[in-house]
């Protein structure tokens, strides 16, 4: 036998198996797989309250699904364009992601103290935050942030991060939300680039906010009721943003990588290698 033949017998395997990823592309969509699907913000409230995340369910009342998917849709719709101007646009810098949760931990605190009273100011601000630093993962992975139709996948982050706790986003996970944002997006885009301005008012925005809002508003109210809990309170809050802005910085890790591998091999060979990870359930740290 040649000497590291069984190294690339290993490594061809791999290359096979993943539709001919390199190791290190492997790897780094194999993390993706697990931030995508295998994460959630439950997961990550329940390391805060403990037991007391049984009480989510109903620690809010039916009034506020209305006034937390309000406050969701105005959210998405005002930090965009705040958003994108005051991000550099310089391709592959690192994200600072640290300095992002740790703002939007300080806004939570706000939250935390005077919960659904609170939200309509909070949570623009916290949003704001978070896709600043989506920005930024999306720049780092080899976005053009000066694309519309780039900015408009940074907002759908918030509708990948917004499956309810338990449940799959829909059959076939993370490709089948992209699917059902795909038309959305992409006429939303050409309305951008058409007008040279992103006019919110204008139908086919709307549309596209109103799809997202849905989902972020899920686990908006998630993270309300987690902060409405007893002995949550104001420090409390500023637990639960920090969580909140980490789960969608990692849903974002996760989608741009996947995005910066399509543009490699293909969106259908990333997407072959991609279900063969998820459903073989072989991933980061498995």
């Amino acid at each position: 036998m040649a000497p590291g033949e069984p190294l690339m017998r290993e490594s061809s395997i791999i290359l096979e198996s993943s539709t001919m990823l390199t190791v290190e592309d492997h790897a780094a969509l194999s993390k993706a797989v697990d931030l995508l699907e295998r994460s959630s913000l439950t997961l990550r409230l329940t390391t805060l309250a403990g037991k007391q995340l049984e009480m989510v369910g109903r620690a809010l009342p039916q009034r506020a699904t209305q006034i937390i998917n309000g406050a969701a849709e105005l959210a998405i719709k005002t930090a965009l364009r705040a958003a994108l101007a005051t991000t550099s646009h310089k391709i592959g810098t690192p994200a600072a992601n640290g300095w992002h949760r740790t703002l939007t931990a300080a806004s939570g605190a706000a939250g935390g103290a005077f919960g659904l009273a609170a939200l309509s100011v909070e949570l623009p601000v916290s949003t704001t935050l978070m896709l600043r630093s989506i920005a930024q993962i999306a720049r780092a992975q080899g976005e053009n942030l000066d694309n519309p139709e780039t900015a408009l996948h940074l907002l759908e982050v918030f509708a990948l991060g917004g499956r309810k706790p338990g449940e799959e986003m829909l059959e076939g996970g993370y490709f089948a939300l992209r699917m059902v944002l795909a038309k959305s997006v992409s006429d939303a885009a050409r309305f951008i680039a058409a007008k040279s301005a992103g006019d919110q008012t204008a139908p086919v925005i709307v549309r596209l906010i109103s799809l997202i809002a849905a989902q972020f508003g899920i686990v908006v109210g998630e993270k309300l009721a987690a902060q409405a809990l007893p002995l949550i309170g104001a420090l409390g809050g500023a637990a639960v943003n920090y969580a909140f802005t980490q789960h969608f910085q990692d849903i974002a890790l996760g989608h741009f990588t996947v995005r910066r591998l399509e543009r490699i091999y293909g969106p259908e060979a990333v997407r072959e290698a991609y279900e063969q990870i998820r459903l073989s359930g072989k991933s980061v740290g498995r």
